[in-house]
């Protein structure tokens, strides 16, 4: 099936229109011949809706399938898939449930051809249950909500022990959930030094008073989080963490994918990040009642049933929950302007997510989820002593 079949996940939902073709047969047989052991590609069987990269499940001749993933050089290095991979590999050495990637000959794990980088993985065990619901979409059920938390709790212990420094070192890796500006203790000097390293970026904000922007909308936030950085305890998350990088065996994760996002951050964003990503019905807006109060709850329950958090973690998710989302949403108005040239979704990654996020959280149901959350942490947590 062509590229020009397949739909794509857009900012606004399903569109037509792709970032990036399809896998074709011709060019998985041609890059599966370089890792290890790996027989001929006969068939792309399924091509992935999600965007920012290629993704396709491709069966091999004999039997048996495998996942290869197209990026374009300039969002994945060899290099950065690679921090990326060391991540999954600690995971996988402590006994997580995730998708170790296939190897090359040489050891490595990713590999660059022309103006692509390769990844490849071998099926993940469960059933992807969500594999054509967008991001920003409420799970299924409480019950899975809970085993959601249950999953990212038990990640986050494995990966305390992963000390690496984060991404890039001193490149800008985009598309990241990141706290290089976020944690730093003056957000808008952070953000300008982190834009000026960026020309897309840079250049798809020339014509736009940014700066203000930031000040009016996010700085009032980051100010209430600038007393708790000096407590943080970094640590590496998944970034991205919503019901379509989990695959299921019932209402429990049989599977983490996609660590597209990770870096090096702490427990407490990346909880909040998992907050911020799945239960609240966004695309909803401006519509009420988008909050998954339920699932807010079983999210937060079945995390501390395995992890509790202390007080101080506790009001670092509250303080991260509405700025979780900067630098992914100033990466993406660089990736939509720059690089795919679609200045529709750049304007829509800066209004309605950059600042509308914000200004949702400023004001009725995103204000009154900020307030409530710290009774529901401790109100979760209380119920995991009690039991």
């Amino acid at each position: 099936m062509s590229g020009g079949e397949q739909a794509q996940f857009g900012v606004n939902g399903v569109q037509q229109r792709r970032d990036w073709p399809c896998l074709t047969l011709d060019e998985s047989r041609s890059v599966l011949r370089f890792f290890h052991n790996m027989p001929p590609a006969q068939s792309v069987a399924w091509h992935s809706m999600r965007p920012f990269s290629a993704l396709g499940r491709v069966r091999l001749e004999g039997q048996g399938e495998c996942l290869l993933k197209r990026h374009h050089v300039t969002l994945r290095s060899v290099k950065w898939l690679e921090e990326e991979h060391a991540f999954i590999n600690h995971l996988a050495g402590q006994g997580a449930a995730v998708c170790p990637p296939l190897v090359l000959p040489d050891g490595h794990t990713a590999l660059t051809v022309g103006d692509w980088t390769y990844e490849a993985f071998l099926p993940a065990r469960g059933v992807d249950v969500y594999q054509n619901v967008m991001s920003w979409q409420p799970y299924f059920s409480v019950r899975q909500a809970y085993g959601a938390g249950v999953a990212l709790g038990r990640l986050h212990l494995a990966a305390a022990g992963f000390k690496a420094p984060a991404r890039g070192g001193a490149e800008v890796v985009p598309l990241l959930s990141g706290l290089q500006v976020v944690g730093q203790p003056e957000l808008v000097p952070a953000l300008q030094h982190w834009v000026a390293r960026q020309p897309r970026l840079r250049s798809a904000l020339a014509h736009r008073n940014w700066v203000g922007g930031v000040e009016a909308v996010l700085l009032p936030f980051h100010q209430r989080l600038q007393l708790l950085l000096p407590h943080i305890v970094p640590a590496w998350g998944h970034g991205d963490w919503h019901g379509s990088n989990l695959f299921w065996n019932g209402d429990d994760v049989s599977c983490v994918l996609d660590f597209g996002m990770a870096d090096r951050t702490c427990a407490p964003f990346d909880l909040a990040v998992a907050l911020e990503r799945a239960v609240v019905d966004w695309l909803a807006l401006p519509a009420a009642g988008v909050v998954a109060w339920e699932q807010v709850a079983a999210l937060l329950e079945g995390y501390q049933s395995v992890r509790p958090l202390s007080a101080g973690e506790c009001a670092q998710v509250v303080a991260f929950l509405p700025l979780v989302h900067v630098e992914f949403a100033l990466s993406e108005v660089g990736y939509f302007a720059g690089l795919v040239h679609d200045q529709a979704s750049a304007e829509v990654a800066y209004t309605d997510y950059l600042l509308g996020h914000g200004r949702w959280f400023a004001s009725g149901e995103g204000k009154e989820l900020l307030a409530h959350l710290p009774a529901l942490l401790r109100q979760t947590a209380s119920q995991q002593g009690a039991e």
